[in-house]
């Protein structure tokens, strides 16, 4: 498994930004596709963002496409989501997932699966 601490979240008015990071301390985190998920008070975890290894390709869920952009920092080994423009329904808790094999390409599925290794946890909360 790959060790991953989040860091990022809180509250936020409408409108508003916040930043989420995933750092990994013991493997190279681009060397896999990173997915970040979300789940509400009382439902299950949504897929909203993956990145692929090699930060070649970066999938969205219609959710959140155009408003958060998942990027690498590699220097820090850390997956970063910016969340623009924040909505009431974007509050839950963000995970950062690291994908079961090293080397892989994002796709559709990447959004359903459940893997191995989470962060801990962000609190994002979206209110006036």
């Amino acid at each position: 498994q790959v060790q991953l601490v989040q860091s990022g979240g809180g509250l936020v008015q409408p409108g508003g930004s916040l930043r989420l990071s995933c750092a990994a301390s013991d493997v190279t985190l681009d060397s896999y596709a990173v997915i970040w998920k979300r789940q509400a008070p009382g439902q299950g975890r949504e897929g909203i963002s993956c990145v692929s290894a090699r930060d070649t390709t970066a999938l969205y869920s219609n959710s959140v496409k155009g408003r958060f952009t998942v990027s690498r920092d590699n220097a820090k080994n850390t997956v970063h989501l910016q969340m623009n423009d924040l909505k009431p329904e974007d509050t839950g808790v963000y995970y950062c997932a690291a994908d079961v094999k090293p080397g892989r390409t994002c796709d559709s599925d990447h959004f359903t699966r459940w893997y191995d290794s989470w962060g801990q946890g962000a609190q994002v909360t979206v209110s006036s």
